[in-house]
């Protein structure tokens, strides 16, 4: 977890020097962050010294995210498209977990997983307002 700062800071300078309006910046590092959470926390159980790529490429009104690491395999697709059943749940009654793949979901325009021998692959396109 002590590299999500820096990893954060990649996606907010490459979208400074992208000329990146803020709020998509916003939404591309929020993406990121959620991403690399649920690698430590989820994949590996937590804190891991597994390396994650992540690559950002921005170009005609979108932003590209290629993410990879070698976490157990985990196909992210399905909460991308599933809202949980506790939003209709009171928020007092919610449990932690399982919101923030879902508003990558609402926030991205296509997604691809694939497994590439020991190591998930995520391909997402954001599209960017400003």
């Amino acid at each position: 977890m002590a590299d999500l700062a820096r990893l954060v800071a990649f996606v907010e300078s490459a979208c400074a020097a992208r000329g990146v309006a803020r709020a998509d910046a916003l939404r591309l590092a929020f993406i990121v962050e959620e991403l690399f959470t649920n690698t430590v926390m989820h994949g590996h159980g937590g804190d891991s010294d597994a390396p994650v790529e992540a690559c950002l490429t921005i170009a005609e009104g979108s932003a590209r995210l290629h993410y990879s690491d070698g976490a157990p395999p985990h196909d992210p697709l399905s909460g991308f498209r599933e809202s949980p059943a506790t939003l209709a749940t009171t928020l007092s009654l919610r449990p932690i977990g399982g919101l923030g793949t879902y508003l990558i979901g609402q926030l991205i325009e296509t997604a691809a997983y694939r497994r590439e021998g020991a190591r998930n692959v995520l391909e997402l396109r954001l599209p960017l307002d400003g």
